[in-house]
């Protein structure tokens, strides 16, 4: 990853910093990570507690069992984070980082409720944004999500 390694929500309420080091890359299928991502998985990568910095606002949290915290912007909903209270680390969405391309998840855990059409995924016809849009269309659908990088 660059350095530094930053993050954060879709709206920019929420925007943190990373200073350790990355651990664990994985998908996990498990239905609660389906349902708290509303995807096929959650795509997460882990770090320690203490090198996750919140550089603006704070997540909010959902309490998903009794031992598991999931933070994410109250604002616009975008998930955050995923933690088990005993553990010393915390483990952010792959999608909420700014650089998330640097990313390769290694592992896959929660295997027993991976959807049939995750293993389709990759075979499906694909197509840009701008092939499917006419051009008097593409101006309205310009992003209003925060950029990927931290601003003055």
């Amino acid at each position: 990853m660059t350095n530094p390694i930053t993050g954060g929500c879709q709206c920019g309420a929420v925007r943190y910093r990373i200073t350790a080091p990355f651990e664990n890359p994985h998908i996990c299928h498990c239905r609660m990570c389906q349902k708290a991502f509303g995807n096929y998985f959650a795509a997460l990568v882990g770090t320690k507690k203490t090198g996750l910095h919140w550089t603006r606002g704070e997540p909010a949290f959902f309490r998903s069992s009794e031992v598991v915290g999931r933070g994410f912007c109250r604002d616009c909903g975008t998930p955050l984070s995923f933690a088990y209270d005993h553990s010393d680390r915390i483990a952010v969405s792959i999608g909420s980082l700014d650089h998330p391309e640097q990313v390769m998840p290694a592992r896959q855990y929660g295997i027993e409720g991976r959807l049939p059409a995750f293993a389709l995924l990759h075979e499906l016809p694909g197509t840009r944004t701008e092939d499917d849009v006419p051009p008097e269309d593409m101006e309205k659908l310009r992003s209003r999500q925060h950029p990927d990088r931290d601003e003055a």
